[in-house]
Formats: C-alpha cells, sequence, structure tokens
C-alpha cells in the first residue's frame, strides 16, 4: 500500500528516472537488505516508488514516532513496517524483527545513517557515518546487501520547516529532476566496522552516479 501510494502521487513533485548495474530479479533476491541513503523527508518516498517500479515492495525500516502520524500510522502498521526507537532499549529488537521478516523471505529497507543531515541547502552531499545496525543485521542474517542511491529529494524538501513547507508546496510547479540507483549486490565481511564501512562506501558509488545522472557536479566532490 505504501510502495503503490508513493508510486502514484510522486509524479506530481517531480520526474522521478531509475537505472541499475544488475537486473532487477538478480539483484532483489527474497531476503536481500537494502541500504539507501538518507537526504531528506522526501527521499523514502522516492526510493519506495522507484523499487515498485522494479517489481519490489519492500518492508521499512522507519523512525517510531512516524507511527503516530494519522493515516500514515494506520500503513505503516497494515504493511507490516518496523518502528524503530531510536536511544531506547527497544531499538534491537527492530533488528530481530528485521531478521525475522527476512528470514520469511521479505526484502528489508534501511537507512543506516539514522537521521538526516544538519544542512540548510537543496545540494546533494555524500552519505554521511552509518550507524552499526546494517553491519548487525547483515552479520545475524548472513543476508546481502543491495545499495541504492537517490539524488533529488533535496530539491523537494530540505532545510527548515519554513523552506521544507515552501518546497513541498512549489514541487508541482518546479517538477524537479529525481533519480534512484541501484548498484550491485554485496556480501558484506568483518568485524561490525569493515561491515559498516564497506557497505558505506557502496551506498555511496550508488548516491553518485543517481547524482551524476542529475547533472550535478558538485556531488561528487563529496
Amino acid at each position: 500500500m505504501l510502495s503503490t501510494i508513493a508510486d502514484t502521487l510522486l509524479p506530481a513533485f517531480g520526474r522521478l528516472s531509475v537505472t541499475s548495474d544488475i537486473d532487477a530479479g538478480s539483484a532483489f533476491r527474497p531476503g536481500s537488505i537494502i541500504a539507501a541513503n538518507h537526504t531528506s523527508l522526501a527521499d523514502p518516498a522516492i526510493v519506495l516508488a522507484a523499487l515498485r517500479r522494479l517489481g519490489v515492495e519492500p518492508v521499512v525500516m522507519a523512525a517510531a514516532g512516524l507511527w503516530r502520524v494519522p493515516v500514515l500510522g494506520r500503513a505503516l502498521a497494515r504493511g507490516g513496517h518496523i518502528p524503530v526507537f531510536r536511544g531506547d532499549r527497544r531499538a534491537s529488537a527492530a533488528l530481530d524483527t528485521a531478521a525475522e521478516a527476512l528470514g520469511r523471505g521479505r526484502l528489508v529497507l534501511i537507512y543506516a545513517e539514522g537521521g538526516l543531515p544538519r544542512r540548510a541547502d537543496a545540494a546533494e552531499a555524500a552519505p554521511e557515518a552509518f550507524r552499526s545496525g546494517l553491519a548487525r543485521l547483515s552479520e545475524s542474517t548472513g543476508a546481502q546487501v543491495v545499495p541504492v542511491g537517490q539524488a533529488g529529494a533535496r530539491r523537494i524538501t530540505s532545510g527548515s520547516v519554513a523552506k521544507q513547507l515552501a518546497g513541498v508546496a512549489t514541487a508541482p510547479l518546479r517538477r524537479p529532476g529525481l533519480h534512484v540507483h541501484v548498484g550491485v549486490p554485496v556480501h558484506l565481511i568483518g568485524d561490525h566496522l569493515e561491515r559498516t564501512a564497506h557497505a558505506r562506501t557502496e551506498v555511496t558509488r550508488a548516491w553518485r552516479t543517481a547524482a551524476a545522472h542529475l547533472n550535478e557536479p558538485a556531488a561528487l566532490t563529496g
């Protein structure tokens, strides 16, 4: 349901294009972890819409506060998505729930940065430091990781609350370019630090490709 809504509404706010280094059927094997960069409140919808166009509808690990939002919270609960209680003892339970979903053959989308960049401008920048959750999930399940890079979400919403509201309000008139790129799946090895660094490198590589499709030369220096 969430993926359908995202794919239906997104064309009103921007022009989405999608590329992949590998056939979607080969990349998204059942029980895979999808790791994407997180730059804006808009990018989950962009990534879900792009994945749906590739025939993929994952379970999303997202901040638990979203479950308190009317309508959205019900949609998240009905879709079996996974609330993450950051800074809470329940945070580890989210990884257990994700592992169970992977064991059932579901695809799980995780944002390993654990939050949004604290920047006011709408420019692209490389993914920030990853937290250890992705590494721990891959280690406990042995699941492959599919790196996904998105660019353009900050053109819809970024910066202060006022700028975000203005960005959403004007996006249907501007219809900015948006791009999602799917990289080659990888199996993470080593300790948590090595796994985390490897995952960030691959997601950054996918993000660079996405940014290049939008002619964002400044982004490539990040």
